[in-house]
Parts: structure tokens; sequence; C-alpha cells
């Protein structure tokens, strides 16, 4: 009697195959699960300026926080420099308010703690900031460290650190001198 059948290579690497593409399926199955689940998270900046004349410098720009989860925001640079918190100041748009200009101020010593700008009461920062999901910050920086008059036109960074990113964005330092 003949033996009919597939020889042990064969089958062995039938077996293999198949182990492989289950592990294959499996594996995509629980990414997709995990990436779609997973809120993720997301700031954008608008509107960042760098003001400077010969009474120092300012930084302003808007936060949004469009990812699905709240976020603690830890430090605020400028030029890599880490800005103290008593230098930053931020007013916190309440939900359905939509924030339109520019955001100049012209000289730093405007700014102080309980500071009103455009009719908004802005307050010094004392510890890190939280921002709800969906939320929006303006955020003042008093007389960034490494910021002169030489730096007119010139590019600069500015970032936002959170436990789990930094936001970077550049802008070019403008003249905050009036005529």
């Amino acid at each position: 009697m003949k033996k009919k059948g597939l020889s042990e290579v064969v089958s062995t690497l039938i077996l293999l195959v198949v182990a492989v593409l289950l592990a294959g399926v499996v594996a995509y199955y629980a990414t997709n699960i995990t990436t779609t689940r997973t809120e993720t998270e997301a700031l954008q900046f608008s509107t960042a300026h760098v003001w400077v004349n010969s009474s120092g410098a300012i930084a302003a720009f808007k936060l949004q926080n469009l990812g699905g989860r709240d976020i603690l925001i830890d430090k605020f640079t400028v030029r890599g420099v880490a800005s103290e918190w008593a230098d930053v100041f931020v007013y916190r748009v309440p939900s359905g308010d939509s924030i339109t200009g520019d955001m100049n101020v012209t000289s730093y010593t405007l700014l102080v703690d309980g500071v009103t700008i455009d009719s908004k009461d802005y307050n010094a920062s004392s510890a890190d900031i939280p921002l709800i999901s969906g939320g929006e910050l303006l955020v003042y920086i008093k007389d960034p460290d490494n910021i002169q008059m030489d730096d007119i036109g010139t590019t600069v960074s500015m970032s936002v650190h959170t436990n789990n990113a930094q936001y970077i964005t550049e802008v070019n330092v403008e003249s905050a001198t009036t005529q």
C-alpha cells in the first residue's frame, strides 16, 4: 500500500505560515483597539508674537487643547530659556468665546499680577497650568531673558512643555516701539 500525503517539511511550513498569519491578525487587532480608544494630546499655537523695545520684551500666544484629554503645562520656553512662573500671565478663555486681535502690548511694565488687557483679567501663574480638552489660554510672558533689541527681525522659537510632549513654534521678533 502506497502512502499519499504531504511531506513533513511541507506540513511544518504550512503550520508556521498559518501561525504567523494568525499572530499578525491578533497584533493588528490589538493595535487598532488601543489606538482608537486612546485619547491623544494635541496643543495648537496661534497668534504667536514676540515684541521688544527699550523697556523689555513680551512674548504672547494663544494655546488651544485640540486633543481628547486634559493636559498639564509644565513650562514655557522662549529661545530655549524657561520662563519663571511669576513672569507668565494667563487668561482662560470661557467656553463659547472667540478671541480676535493681535494681542499686542507695547510695554512689559504693564504686565503685573491681576492686569486687565482688552477687558480680560490676566493672572500670574505660580505652578503648572491645567488645560481642559477643548480649552483655550491666552498667554503673555514678561521679559523673556534672552530677547534684546538686537533680535528684532530674527526668528526665535517658543515652546510649551507637558508631561508627554513638547510643542514648538517659531516667530519673528517684532519692534514694540510706537510712533
